[in-house]
């Protein structure tokens, strides 16, 4: 994953309500739940929950798909396992300080 859509998804989880909305999408795993769903769970109104879903939609975190009159809502496990995968890269492995200049001590 390269670093502009990292940001971008780490971007749309940095809303309270969208971090609250993947999280019951992840927590309700496969299946997901419908737009109602979500709306009465986080008790607001359709269009906000609309809006933030929009959201962590073009973020690549959510799908949605239409099942007759309901829009069903998942979260993309693969698009979360790759930016937890991006965070965790090279993990504790140090860093490589810059060579010019002295080091600075506490």
């Amino acid at each position: 994953m390269n670093p502009p859509i990292a940001a971008a998804r780490f971007s749309s989880l940095g809303h309270e309500l969208r971090l609250e909305l993947f999280r019951l999408l992840v927590q309700s795993g496969g299946e997901g739940l419908a737009v109602g769903e979500l709306q009465s769970l986080v008790d607001r109104p359709a269009s906000t929950v609309a809006f933030h879903l929009r959201e962590l939609v073009e973020a690549g975190l959510v799908r949605q798909d239409k099942e007759g009159r309901v829009i069903r809502c998942r979260a993309d496990f693969r698009a979360l396992n790759e930016l937890l995968l991006y965070l965790r890269h090279d993990c504790c492995r140090g860093v490589a300080l810059p060579a010019f200049g002295a080091r600075r001590t506490a």
